[in-house]
């Protein structure tokens, strides 16, 4: 009998820890200033597991004691936060995002059109036309012999070259609006500062040098092809392991 009694709080305390570890569907909404935001992606960063808030803002989501939730939006600061027995016990989570600083977009500059005697563009074809007829006319023609040309007909060489030079400019068009995206660029877009500052712990002057390092490695080229938030920081965590080192 006495053996059962100093088992039991043994057996209770197993018991318990054994409860705490066992994940939580908890609930919550994300606001900013005090309105509900939707498509915000909730991720948990321990499980890898996400969901996205609803239009009202509202969430669901497994957890554990210790596990980091992340909240990602566009428009927004990410936010991260540590899941505690007293926010599981809550089952109420409010979090409230930041709105990013708007950036200055990037000014293109354009090359300035060909100045032309008259904006009229039929008027200015049917000046060329004219013209190449009139040139057509003055050439000497051998009588008996066809040179291939139609007297009096459309100049289909200059036709041609017009078409040609329409598609270089559209080809030329497309390439320029159409940029390639370097992995820095997106590593930044996707983590705002405050990620590499305080969960990566690096220096203010390490982060540019530090995504050089990422962008060496052959796996960063996957996420540019097929990008997500939280793909990316679980790389750039993984690489902050083997940069610590250096």
């Amino acid at each position: 009998m006495i053996k059962i009694y100093l088992s039991l709080p043994l057996l209770f305390f197993v018991f318990q820890s054994g409860f705490s570890q066992t994940e939580k569907l908890i609930n919550g909404t994300v606001l900013h200033q005090h309105f509900p935001l939707g498509k915000v992606e909730v991720a948990n960063f321990s499980s890898k597991k996400t969901t996205i808030t609803n239009a009202s803002g509202e969430f669901s989501i497994l957890v554990k004691a210790g596990d980091e939730l992340f909240f990602v939006s566009k428009n927004h600061d990410i936010k991260k936060i540590l899941v505690d027995q007293n926010t599981i016990n809550k089952n109420n989570l409010i979090i409230s995002l930041t709105l990013k600083p708007e950036e200055l977009k990037e000014v293109v500059i354009t090359k300035m059109p060909s100045i032309q005697l008259s904006t009229d563009k039929e008027y200015e074809q049917g000046k060329g036309n004219q013209l190449a007829l009139e040139k057509a006319a003055r050439t000497p023609k051998i009588l008996g012999i066809n040179n291939g040309t139609i007297e009096n007909g459309m100049d289909f060489m200059r036709i041609g070259s017009m078409i040609l030079g329409l598609f270089a400019k559209e080809k030329e068009k497309v390439k320029k609006t159409v940029p390639e995206i370097e992995f820095t660029a997106l590593a930044k877009s996707s983590c705002d500062q405050k990620f590499y500052l305080e969960n990566l712990k690096l220096n203010p002057n390490e982060i540019d040098l530090f995504l050089q390092f990422c962008d060496a490695d052959p796996r960063s080229k996957t996420l540019l092809e097929n990008s997500n938030i939280l793909s990316m920081m679980d790389f750039l965590s993984t690489k902050n392991i083997e940069f610590k080192k250096l």
